[in-house]
C-alpha cells in the first residue's frame, strides 16, 4: 500500500498527461501530491522532511508550468529533487560529518562505518547521474519520451540501483542464530 502511495501522483501524472496533455497532468500532480500528504498526516501524524519538499518542489515547478504555460519547469523537477537529495546527503557526509542513512536507517540496519559510507555514496552518485539523465532526455527528446522516461526509466533505474545495493549490504547481513529446541 505504501508503494502505491508513493508512486500515486507519477502514475497520475503519466495517465493524465497520455489522456489530457501536460498541464492537465501537472495539475492532476500538484493535486495528488497535496492528497498524498494530506494523506499522510492524516494517517499517521507524520510527514517526512523530503516529502515536505517535493510537495514544495511540485507545486513550486508545476505551478509555474501551468501558470506560465511553459513546460520546462515540470521537466526540471525531477532534477531539483533528485539534486536536492544528491546534496542533502553530501551536506551531512562533508559539512557535518554525519552519516544521513545511518541516521534514518541504523535502527534497522546494522553496517560498519565503511559500508554506510560506500551506500551513501553510491546513492549520492545515483542521485546525481539521475538529475542528469532526466536533463538529458527532457532536453533531447519529445515530451511523450520524458514521460516515458520518467515513469519506466526512472523508475527501472532506481530498481536496479536498489537490487545493487541489495546485493552489496547483503554481504553484511548477519544470519540469525538458530536455536536448539
Amino acid at each position: 500500500m505504501k508503494l502505491l502511495l508513493d508512486f500515486f501522483p507519477i502514475i497520475l501524472f503519466f495517465v493524465a498527461f497520455k489522456f489530457a496533455g501536460i498541464y492537465v497532468a501537472t495539475g492532476a500532480a500538484i493535486v495528488a501530491t497535496i492528497g498524498q500528504i494530506g494523506w499522510l498526516r492524516h494517517r499517521t501524524g507524520k510527514v517526512e522532511p523530503m516529502q515536505w519538499v517535493s510537495l514544495g518542489v511540485i507545486v513550486l515547478f508545476g505551478g509555474l508550468t501551468i501558470a506560465l504555460h511553459n513546460e520546462t519547469f515540470i521537466k526540471w523537477k525531477p532534477t531539483v529533487l533528485y539534486w536536492l537529495m544528491a546534496g542533502t546527503l553530501m551536506a551531512g557526509q562533508l559539512v557535518f560529518k554525519k552519516n544521513l542513512l545511518k541516521t534514518l536507517m541504523g535502527s534497522q540496519l546494522e553496517l560498519p562505518e565503511d559500508a554506510w559510507r560506500v551506500t551513501t555514496w553510491s546513492w549520492i552518485a545515483f542521485f546525481g547521474a539521475m538529475g542528469v539523465a532526466n536533463l538529458w532526455v527532457a532536453f533531447h527528446y519529445d515530451t511523450n519520451t520524458w514521460v516515458n522516461f520518467k515513469l519506466f526509466g526512472g523508475m527501472g533505474l532506481m530498481a536496479v540501483f536498489v537490487i545493487g545495493q541489495a546485493l552489496y549490504l547483503g554481504r553484511y547481513a548477519k544470519a540469525e542464530e538458530v536455536r536448539e529446541p
